[in-house]
């Protein structure tokens, strides 16, 4: 049901997605991004173009476990119906999660706390077969204590320079990257990085500083040389995004808003 120019409403989204088979999240001409395809979904669903805003944009071949987005509409319906009849629109590889209507000033990318990204890692000689596209691979071994070293000389208030894409365009490189969590499962590592924001690639370089202290070629203190420089050469090679997961932003608790999807848990 469709109401009048007074009365549109916000919708909240959480989106999950392979990044695979895309040219990153953000709109392009080649239309082949992942926002793309869901505006041309929501649009045919709701009868009238749709136009969103993310909370965070994805690089090609980073994955989302919980983009959340929103957009404004004059179109009524229930909001388990902004979930079914999107997804049956959408590629197979990319779903809506959940709906929720919020106020108007909500806003997803200005009202997140925090945003968050896991990377998934297969440490072993052989590479992936089965997990190809969703994990990272080093085939050298890891060393858990020198990475949990060298993070926790990362986690803070930083110049993050050095660890910045040159086509970045955000206005500051210092961030607080309030968090970093390394655990393992078998051949498996997974990296929990948590921040006020990122720079483009940020996650990408510190994965391989980090990867450097783990096979030991890098002592743990290294990686505040590397800050300090504030100059990208200083730091180790963009790191593959095939294993970089979007695992959603945080907000206050008041817009009722998920914290995360069953994705989670299943992530390597």
């Amino acid at each position: 049901m469709a109401a009048d120019g007074q009365n549109r409403v916000r919708l909240a989204l959480g989106i999950s997605y392979h990044g695979g088979h895309y040219q990153g999240w953000q709109s392009q001409l080649s239309r082949q991004t992942v926002q793309d395809q869901l505006e041309k979904a929501l649009g045919e669903f709701a009868a009238h173009r749709v136009s969103t805003l993310c909370a965070g944009r994805t690089d090609a071949g980073v994955h989302g476990l919980m983009q959340v987005v929103h957009f404004d509409t004059p179109v009524n319906r229930p909001e388990a119906s902004w979930v079914r009849g999107p997804n049956a629109l959408l590629p197979r590889d990319i779903a809506v999660q959940w709906a929720k209507q919020v106020p108007a000033e909500f806003h997803c990318r200005a009202s997140a706390l925090s945003r968050r990204y896991a990377y998934s890692l297969l440490a072993s000689p052989v590479r992936p077969s089965i997990d190809q596209g969703r994990v990272g691979w080093v085939h050298r071994p890891l060393n858990l204590e020198l990475m949990q070293q060298a993070a926790a000389l990362l986690v803070g208030e930083h110049d993050f320079t050095s660890f910045r894409a040159s086509a970045c365009q955000a206005l500051s490189p210092v961030k607080t990257l309030t968090r970093i969590a390394i655990s393992r499962r078998g051949a498996y590592w997974r990296f929990e990085f948590e921040a006020n924001s990122f720079l483009h690639h940020m996650i990408r370089n510190l994965m391989g500083c980090l990867l450097l202290v783990g096979d030991q070629r890098r002592p743990p203190e290294w990686v505040t040389d590397v800050l300090a420089a504030r100059n990208r050469d200083a730091a180790a090679p963009t790191f593959s995004p095939d294993g970089l997961y979007f695992l959603g932003p945080r907000y206050a608790a008041h817009w009722g808003l998920p914290d995360q999807t069953p994705l989670f848990d299943a992530l390597p």
